[in-house]
């Protein structure tokens, strides 16, 4: 047991009364330093104080995979922890585990606030500011972090909308290419005396073909063009390889370019090569549609995740705001990643921050792609529950350890290498959810089956189902 004269013999207590020493042993208590024991852990709450008497401890911080010494405490006097006797949310910064043996003063952190108040209130006011510096320098760090992953996801979008809308550019070339020849195949057409009536019946013959709705395998597709470039060659078209494979595309097969050859008697050239541009254009014109609609999309989604047109509280459709968020992280998804949606049938808009909200949704998933290592099952479920909406997150990876399900909601605590990861932590999620929303969030995890659950108020005020 510890007594006055062991405190007395520690240089940080210089200048302490005996009645005051005696306090701190009244409020504290001794624990042993046993080498190899773990006395506290990187990213608990900070209840205690401790204090070296004698012996000494290591000082770990998690770096990526590995545990890092970054201190020693190893001589009497060293101390840490204790910070929530100035800030409610203090954790310690690193690890400790014993050395050599030795004793601990261990002193709640409420009773040490108490004690510095009442011994020495300017000091105790100091400590605590520079206790808010440090915390609001790691939190710039943090926020630095998060932007730069905010820049990596910005890259992943602009290479998503980049590809819809190259395609569009490259469509839109071509297609001033398909609008010339469709010109002069209608010249050719003129010129070589093809009469009304007999456009007339080629331009039904035209509009009655039908491309296959989905596409036809590769060899089935070359034996198709094949078998025209045949029959051209046979009736004399000098582009017949070219002609074919436009209309196999659009459909044709030889009984449809034997009605043509008969429509069109010895005009037969100059007729197939307008259907064949005709075809052409409209494949352009609906590659130039498909794209555009993408790159609206993208859009779309993007303004619906940023919620910059909309205010910061509000009713607030989950389902939207989870889908846009999936099309953001659209990158992170593939290959190897199959989303499963699982939309509830029923379920009503909650009363919320939707911007908020879709930072919770997007750390949600991306803790569920990392834990798959890129190849698994995402599900994103919603239902009602009584007077809540539920949101739940599932993946097939690994899951956590009880020890990480314990601790993942505590602040600073993660399992990503340097790097990785939004910058947003689940206790910052926790916090969106619980205070700014009153809900609740919770994990459930196996290996094989890792859900992360939220549970927000239908209406402001009332208490999540549970």
């Amino acid at each position: 047991m510890l007594e006055l004269s062991d405190l007395r013999a520690v240089p940080l207590f210089d200048g302490l009364r005996d009645d005051q020493l005696q306090e701190l042993l009244t409020g504290g208590d001794e624990v042993p330093i046993l080498p190899g024991e773990v006395l506290w852990l990187e990213g608990e709450r900070a209840d205690y104080w401790w204090v070296v008497v004698d012996g000494s401890l290591d000082l770990s911080r998690r770096i990526g995979r590995e545990d890092v010494v970054v201190g020693r405490m190893d001589m009497p006097g060293r101390w840490a922890g204790g910070f929530r006797a100035w800030d409610e949310h203090g954790v310690y910064l690193a690890s400790a585990r014993g050395v050599a043996p030795g004793r601990l003063l261990r002193v709640p952190a409420s009773r040490l606030h108490e004690l510095a108040e009442v011994w020495f209130p300017f000091a105790a006011h100091l400590v605590a500011g520079l206790y808010g510096t440090a915390r609001s320098i790691e939190a710039t760090a943090r926020q630095r972090s998060a932007l730069v992953t905010l820049g990596t996801l910005a890259a992943g979008l602009a290479h998503e909308i980049n590809n819809p809308a190259a395609a569009a550019v490259r469509s839109a070339v071509e297609l001033e290419r398909a609008c010339d020849g469709l010109l002069d195949a209608l010249r050719q057409m003129a010129t070589s005396g093809v009469t009304a009536p007999q456009f007339a019946r080629l331009d039904s013959l035209r509009r009655g073909l039908k491309p296959a709705a989905a596409p036809a395998d590769a060899l089935e597709t070359a034996d198709r063009e094949e078998e025209l470039y045949g029959w051209l060659e046979g009736a004399g078209v000098e582009r017949s390889w070219e002609l074919a494979s436009s209309l196999v595309s659009a459909g044709a097969d030889v009984e449809w370019l034997q009605r043509a050859a008969a429509t069109s008697g010895d005009r037969l050239e100059p007729s197939l090569v307008w259907v064949a541009r005709t075809v052409d254009v409209a494949s352009l014109l609906a590659e130039v549609r498909e794209s555009t609609r993408r790159v609206s999309e993208l859009v779309a989604g993007i303004k619906s995740y940023s919620q910059m047109d909309r205010a910061s509280h509000q009713r607030v459709n989950v389902r939207e705001g989870l889908e846009s968020t999936l099309l953001v992280m659209g990158p992170r998804l593939r290959p190897g990643i199959t989303v499963v949606r699982d939309w509830g049938g029923d379920v009503p808009l909650v009363d919320g921050m939707p911007g908020e909200l879709n930072q919770v949704w997007t750390n949600l998933i991306d803790n569920a792609v990392d834990a798959m290592a890129g190849a698994g099952t995402l599900t994103v479920t919603t239902r009602r529950t009584g007077d809540a909406v539920v949101v739940e997150v599932g993946d097939t990876g690994a899951g956590m350890t009880p020890e990480v399900q314990q601790r993942a909601f505590e602040a600073f605590y993660t399992t990503k290498d340097v790097g990785r990861g939004t910058g947003l932590g689940l206790d910052i999620a926790q916090r969106i959810v619980v205070d700014r929303h009153g809900g609740s969030i919770e994990v459930q995890s196996r290996p094989g089956d890792t859900r992360l659950r939220v549970r927000l108020p239908i209406h402001a005020g009332s208490a999540p189902a549970r």
